[in-house]
C-alpha cells in the first residue's frame, strides 16, 4: 500500500529513535540508583507488600512473579543496556520483527518498575514515556519506511500533552488567564534549577509575554501539526524552542526533552531518504490493528480533556497505552520547605545542636545555588516538595523515612547530598521543620551571596527517636 509509509521521514523516525532510546536509559538508570531506599525490600514503600494487596489486572508487572532487591537490579541494569544498544542502532542491524521485539523490552521493563512504583512513580512523565515507547515498538527500521499511521500517533500524544496543558491552565489557576503566574512559578515550582533565580527576575513584562506565548503554543500551534508541509514542521519546532525554555528555567525531570523527541518525528528533515522495499503485508495488519485500539481507547482522555472537570496525569488502562496529561493546573503563590535536621543529643534540649540533612536537588542551605539535574529524577525531592504543600501527600512513608535516617541507612543516605553523620554515629533524634523560602533580592544576592531567604513556620515532625518513629507526619 503506498500510502501506507512516508519515505520522507526516514531521518525524522532515526532522529526520534535513537533520542527516545537515550531517555529509557536515562529512566532506568535512576530506578537502578534509587530503588531500595524507595521501593526496595526495606524500602519506605515496599514492593511486596504493594503487590499482595493490589490484583494482577489492576498493576501488571514482572515483579508480581518474583521480587528480590538482586532480581529488581538486574531489570534495571537490563534496561540500561537494552537501551545503550537501541540508541546505538542495534535494532536497524536485526531483521524488523526482531528489531520490534528489542524496542519491546524497555517498554515492558519500564512498565512492570512503573506499576509497582507507587507513590514515587506517579508522574506524568512515567506514563508518557511508556505510551510512546509502545508506539516506537511499530515504528520500524531500515527496513521499511516509517509509516504514517505511526507518525500520526505520535502527533496525536504530542497534540494532548500540550493541548490538555493548555487547558488545564485555563481552567484552573486565574493567574493564567491574568498572565500573571509566573511572577510566582519561578520560586515556587517543585525544583528549581541553575538559572531559576535570574528567570524570576525577568521584569513582569516579560513574564506576562511568556505566560501568553505559552497560551498560544499550547492551545494553538498543536492543531497545526497535522495541518501539511512545512506547517507541520514550523508547529513543532516552535514546540521545542518553548520547552527548552523551560529546561532553562527548571528540573522537570525528562518531561520536556520527551516533549521534544515526540515533536521530532513531526519534522520534515532534509535528506535523501535510502531506497527499501514494501514493508511487509503481516507488518501493515499489525500497525493498523494497533492504530485502531489506540484510537478506540482515546475515548476517556479525549472525554476527561474537554470536560470542566479535567484532570491531570491519569492512565485509564492498567498497560498506560493511552493517557491524560496535564501540568501546572494551579501555581504556588509561597513557597514551603521541609527541613530535616538530627541531633546526637541523649534527650533534645533547647540549647541542643541540630544538624541539617541536604537534599540533593530541593531547597536546603539557603547559599546553596539550585543545581541542574533534568532529565535526571529525583524522586525524593519532588515528594518533599509535596510534603510541604500538604503532610498527607507524606503518610504513607516519611514515618519511615526519619527510621533510615535514625539508623544511617545507606541506601537512604545515597538519596541524599549530604549527611550531617558518620555512618558509625547516627543521630539520637531526628525532626523536621517547615519554612517559608523565597528567592533573595538583588540587594541581598550581592550583599549575603545567598539564594534564598528562609523563615520559620512551625514544625513538621517533633524531634523522633527509633523506638518512636512517627508513621504520620
Amino acid at each position: 500500500m503506498d500510502w501506507f509509509t512516508a519515505p520522507d521521514y526516514w531521518l525524522s523516525r532515526l532522529v526520534f529513535q535513537r533520542a527516545l532510546a537515550g531517555l529509557y536509559f536515562v529512566a532506568f538508570l535512576t530506578a537502578a540508583l534509587q530503588f531500595r531506599a524507595l521501593i526496595g525490600e526495606r524500602g519506605m514503600l515496599p514492593v511486596r507488600r504493594f503487590v499482595a494487596r493490589v490484583p494482577f489486572r489492576k498493576a501488571p508487572s514482572l515483579f508480581r512473579l518474583h521480587y528480590s532487591d538482586r532480581f529488581f537490579a538486574g531489570c534495571a541494569g537490563t534496561g540500561c543496556g537494552v537501551a545503550l544498544a537501541l540508541a546505538a542502532g542495534l535494532d536497524s542491524w536485526l531483521p524488523l520483527w526482531a528489531g520490534m521485539l528489542l524496542w519491546l523490552v524497555p517498554w515492558l521493563l519500564y512498565l512492570s518498575i512503573v506499576n509497582v512504583g507507587q507513590t514515587w512513580y506517579g508522574f506524568g512523565w512515567e506514563s508518557l514515556l511508556l505510551e510512546v515507547g509502545f508506539l516506537a515498538v511499530f515504528l520500524g527500521n531500515d527496513e521499511v519506511a516509517p509509516p504514517i499511521v505511526v507518525l500520526f500517533l505520535l502527533r496525536w500524544i504530542l497534540f494532548r500533552v500540550e493541548f490538555g496543558a493548555g487547558l488545564i491552565k485555563m481552567r484552573g489557576d486565574a493567574c493564567w488567564r491574568k498572565l500573571t503566574c509566573l511572577y510566582h512559578h519561578h520560586e515556587t515550582q517543585p525544583m528549581p534549577g541553575p538559572l531559576s533565580w535570574w528567570f524570576h527576575h525577568l521584569p513582569r513584562p516579560l513574564h506576562r509575554v511568556e505566560a501568553a506565548a505559552n497560551h498560544v503554543t499550547q492551545l494553538a500551534v498543536p492543531f497545526l501539526l497535522f495541518a501539511p508541509q512545512p506547517i507541520a514542521t514550523a508547529a513543532a519546532s516552535l514546540m521545542i524552542v518553548t520547552q527548552l525554555w523551560l529546561v532553562l528555567s527548571g528540573n522537570f525531570a525528562w518531561l520536556n526533552w520527551i516533549t521534544v523527541v515526540l515533536a521530532v518525528p513531526a519534522l520534515h528533515l532534509p535528506g535523501e531518504a535510502p531506497e527499501v522495499p514494501d514493508a511487509p503485508l503481516w507488518y501493515e495488519v499489525v500497525v493498523i490493528a494497533v492504530a485502531a485500539l489506540l484510537l478506540g481507547l482515546s475515548y476517556h482522555p479525549v472525554r476527561n480533556m474537554l470536560s470542566r472537570g479535567q484532570i491531570m496525569n491519569r492512565s485509564f488502562d492498567p498497560l498506560h497505552l493511552v493517557n491524560t496529561y496535564g501540568a501546572f493546573g494551579s501555581v504556588s503563590r509561597i513557597r514551603h520547605e521541609v527541613i530535616v535536621e538530627g541531633t546526637t543529643d541523649d534527650v533534645p534540649r533547647r540549647d541542643s545542636e541540630w544538624k541539617e540533612y541536604e537534599f540533593k536537588g530541593k531547597p536546603g542551605d539557603p547559599h546553596r545555588r539550585p543545581r541542574q539535574f533534568a532529565p535526571y529524577h529525583l524522586r525524593l525531592d519532588w515528594m518533599m516538595w509535596f510534603a510541604a504543600l500538604s503532610p498527607a501527600y507524606a503518610d504513607a512513608w516519611f514515618g519511615t523515612l526519619v527510621e533510615r535516617l535514625l539508623e544511617n541507612d545507606p541506601a537512604t543516605l545515597r538519596l541524599l547530598h549530604r549527611s550531617p553523620f558518620p555512618a558509625d554515629a547516627p543521630p539520637r533524634y531526628v525532626r523536621a521543620r517547615l519554612f517559608r523560602y523565597r528567592f533573595t533580592t538583588w540587594r541581598e544576592r550581592r550583599e549575603t551571596g545567598a539564594y534564598w531567604e528562609r523563615t520559620y513556620v512551625r514544625d513538621f515532625l517533633p524531634p523522633t527517636r527509633l523506638a518512636a518513629v512517627a508513621q504520620r507526619p
